[in-house]
């Protein structure tokens, strides 16, 4: 009995000791740094695009899924980011309908969403804190525009949010500024004045941190996410849209200090003309121009999926073309990160690393 006992304990150690070798003894960077001698031989120039220095950060997840991760890989995340030049990080929303990220008393009491289980805006501005990374508040988007076109419940709530916010968080070091999470593309009824009223109020707030927008471009793959369809035929021209943007400009500036169109709704051999395009106008009107470089791919029928890295290139080098101040993108952790649940995205990861030499 005892030499049966003295068997199996010996059998149970051995196995909890082999059980655990390959995960204590493993890499966790599974992009690992390229030497010289392994990179790829490239037939087009490196450095020739506009890095990516900026990325949103996506946890209310609405249309694409939700990665369920906690505070160490966040914190390992923001160290990827870090390791390849990102200095800002821009929350893209701080809640969508019912769903928010931070425990917002005004949005449980008053429009019934519910309480999350972790205060996600406290954890990245303490992540963003320890990786010198800035870190950009965005909006409430209680979806009612989306169903109705009117922007009045979004100038209403975020009066509350804006206020609720800073109050709560504004101490931080990282704080560095907010983002106008309203979504338009063309001439919206309204628009001027939500951006104008709420980009004011921001900057009131927090004795006047800088403001931005991401419109995207109502181009021929400007199509609803929840269409089987993957491109238009009433895509607004150059010209239409410069005229409309000019007027956009001319109503917000002053209240909103950036703006960084999305890149992902126009075709590649349309990125020059429209990127002119928007340089000039921010430059009419003192508004910095970033590009908001989708990392995500809308020409495949399956949505969404990590971008092919030479669409990416060709972006990024028509925004340094056209003289672009800054590039952000959508977004880092679902489609660039090599710990994201896409393994493509691991790829990107490495790819872009190869070609800005990083």
């Amino acid at each position: 009995m005892q030499q049966r006992r003295k068997f199996l304990k010996n059998i149970t150690t051995a196995a909890a000791v082999t059980a655990f070798a390959p995960i204590t003894g493993c890499k966790t960077d599974i992009a690992p740094e390229l030497s010289p001698a392994t990179r790829d031989t490239l037939i087009v120039p490196r450095n020739a695009g506009l890095k990516i220095t900026g990325t949103f950060i996506d946890e209310i997840s609405h249309d694409i899924p939700h990665q369920n991760w906690g505070e160490a890989e966040w914190d390992a995340d923001f160290g990827y980011m870090k390791s390849i030049g990102i200095d800002t990080v821009i929350m893209i929303r701080s809640g969508y309908r019912r769903f928010i990220t931070y425990p917002s008393e005004y949005l449980i009491n008053k429009r019934n969403c519910y309480k999350p289980s972790v205060d996600l805006v406290d954890m990245f501005l303490r992540l963003a804190t320890k990786h010198e990374i800035k870190f950009r508040f965005g909006l409430y988007d209680s979806g009612v525009y989306w169903d109705t076109g009117d922007l009045t419940r979004e100038i209403e709530d975020n009066k509350y949010v804006i206020d609720e916010v800073w109050k709560k968080y504004g101490h931080h070091k990282s704080f560095a500024g907010w983002y106008i999470s309203t979504e338009i593309s063309r001439q919206t009824k309204g628009a001027i004045n939500a951006f104008r009223d709420m980009g004011n109020h921001c900057k009131q707030v927090s004795g006047g941190l800088p403001t931005l927008i991401s419109p995207w471009i109502d181009g021929k793959k400007a199509v609803m996410a929840s269409s089987d369809m993957l491109s238009k035929k009433d895509a607004v021209s150059v010209e239409q849209h410069e005229r409309e943007w000019d007027e956009i400009f001319a109503g917000i500036s002053g209240a909103v200090d950036a703006c960084a169109f999305q890149d992902g709704h126009i075709d590649y051999d349309e990125l020059d003309a429209f990127f002119a395009v928007n340089k000039k106008i921010a430059d009419k009107y003192g508004l910095q121009c970033w590009t908001n470089a989708e990392t995500f791919d809308r020409d495949m029928p399956i949505k969404f999926l990590p971008i092919k890295f030479d669409k990416l290139r060709l972006k990024l080098e028509a925004a340094r073309r056209a003289g672009y101040d800054k590039a952000i993108t959508f977004e880092f952790s679902h489609f660039m990160s090599p710990q994201s649940a896409y393994l493509q995205a691991g790829g990107l990861y490495k790819r872009y690393k190869d070609y800005f030499e990083i």
